[in-house]
This record gives structure tokens, sequence and C-alpha cells, in this order.
């Protein structure tokens, strides 16, 4: 195809699907039934299998793997696949594997995402847009991530969970509980430590909206009556506010983990 860019060291299988501009550099290997867009970029050293298809503009840095069998023992050769999105950044040593039948069969990544070296998406997994992976992120299966997630370098977030958008989880935190959205999660255990207001200011988040949050944040997570109890108080008083009713349908819709909850346990 016009526009592609492939070393002669580089081992691209009969069958793959390369879109215009693609550049694959020295040592890659990219499999038969993988899909690049347009303009894709394999600098060294990457591999590309399975059946897995990436967004346009996706740059791939050495040593990265992509679409090889899941780290999950129950497969069994199943035909699942990844889905990574346009314009995202994955760096050295990142792994991330397709789906598995016991969970999605698939595993997306959104547009706009960094993944800094040697962090890893697991199988059956569900990843926004404008997420960032710090350095060594351990994402187990079947977890959701939402929109504009930061997790900082070196934490683990256990299987299933769900981290609603715009959160933000520590550095060397390991979450093994749903995160609701704009809140920050810090510590091994990792427990909820409030909002994540830099980030929300950092996006342009209005000074009303920030305090509403807040104000929204401190009834859900106060010492008086149950959770319910309070989720319904706050759905009602905040029943226009947009972000609050975010939080509120992220835990009611609930997962197969518990919600993280502040230290102290309110709202557990």
């Amino acid at each position: 195809m016009a526009d592609q860019n492939i070393h002669a060291t580089a081992v691209v299988e009969d069958g793959a699907k390369l879109g215009e501009g693609v550049k694959i550099g020295p040592f890659c290997h990219v499999g038969s039934d993988v899909e690049l867009a347009e303009g894709v970029e394999l600098l060294s050293h990457a591999v590309v299998a399975g059946l897995t298809k990436i967004g346009p503009r996706t740059k791939i840095y050495p040593f990265a793997s992509l679409g090889h069998q899941p780290q999950d023992l129950k497969y069994e050769g199943e035909a699942s696949t990844l889905e990574i999105g346009a314009d995202c950044q994955i760096r050295e040593g990142v792994t991330m594997n397709p789906g598995t039948k016991g969970g999605v069969m698939t595993t997306t990544v959104g547009d706009g995402c960094a993944f800094l070296a040697n962090s890893h998406v697991g199988h059956d997994c569900k990843v926004g847009n404008h997420v960032i992976f710090s350095n060594n992120v351990m994402l187990a299966g079947h977890c959701d991530i939402g929109d504009y997630v930061i997790v900082g370098g070196g934490a683990a977030v256990i299987q299933y969970a769900r981290v609603g958008p715009h959160a933000f989880v520590g550095g060397m935190s390991g979450l093994e509980n749903d995160l609701i959205p704009y809140g920050m999660a810090l510590g091994n255990r990792a427990y909820l430590s409030g909002l994540n207001i830099i980030g929300l200011q950092r996006r342009g988040f209005s000074r009303q909206k920030i305090h509403d949050l807040r104000r929204a944040y401190r009834l859900l997570f106060a010492e008086e009556g149950t959770l319910a109890e309070r989720m319904d108080d706050v759905a009602s008083e905040f029943k226009d506010h947009e972000t609050v009713q975010e939080i509120v349908g992220f835990i009611r819709t609930g997962g197969k983990r518990s919600l993280c909850t502040p230290r102290g346990g309110s709202g557990a």
C-alpha cells in the first residue's frame, strides 16, 4: 500500500491490514489478523498479535505486547478481540490482552489514552477515553475504567472493579472496590480520600460545580443514616446537577465489588 514504511527486519504476516501512512520499525511483528489504521506507528521490537485492531495515529513503543493470549488459565483459544482507539501512546513494555469467553470476549481501549512503561490492561477490560496509566500500573481482568481516569505509578486495580470518570487512583495504591466518578483513592488497601479537585480544575469545571460536588460528597458519606437514604436525599437535592447525578447513578448501578469509602467505613 502507498505511503507505508516497513523496515526490512520487520515481519508482517499475510492477511494483516495496514492503513495509509503506517510505519513499522525494525524487529516488529504484526500478526495475520491484525488491523492497523492510518498513521499507526510501531517504533521497534513491538508485537501486535491476535484479533487486534488499532486506531488511527496510535504510537507503539519498543517491547510492547498487544493481543497475545490472555493471562487467564481458563482461556481455551476462543477468538476474542482487542480494540485500541485513536491517538493513543503505548509506551515501552506495555501489555494488553484480548477478552475471554468468561467475560465479554473483547478488551476495548478508547481514544487519546497514554499507557506509560510496563503498564498492563487485563482481559475483558473496558478503558475509556483520555485515560492515563503511569508506569507499572496493573489492571486485572474485567475492569471498567471511565473517561479521564488517571492511575498513578505502581497501582493495582482488582478484577471486576469499576472506576468512574474523572477519578484518580494514587500511586502504589491497591484498589479492591469501586471508585466513584470524580473520586480520589489512596493507599493499600485504597480508601476514598475525597474528590479529584485538581483534575476537575484542570479540565475546566466551574467553581460552582466543584462546590456543589463537594457538598454532595459530604452528604453522601456522612455518618447519619444509611447510604441508600443519603443517596435519595442527594438525588433529590441535586436533581438538576448532572455530575452529582452521575455519582448517584454509578453507586446505584452497582457491580461485583463493594464501594470504596472514606476511612472509618462510612457508606460501606
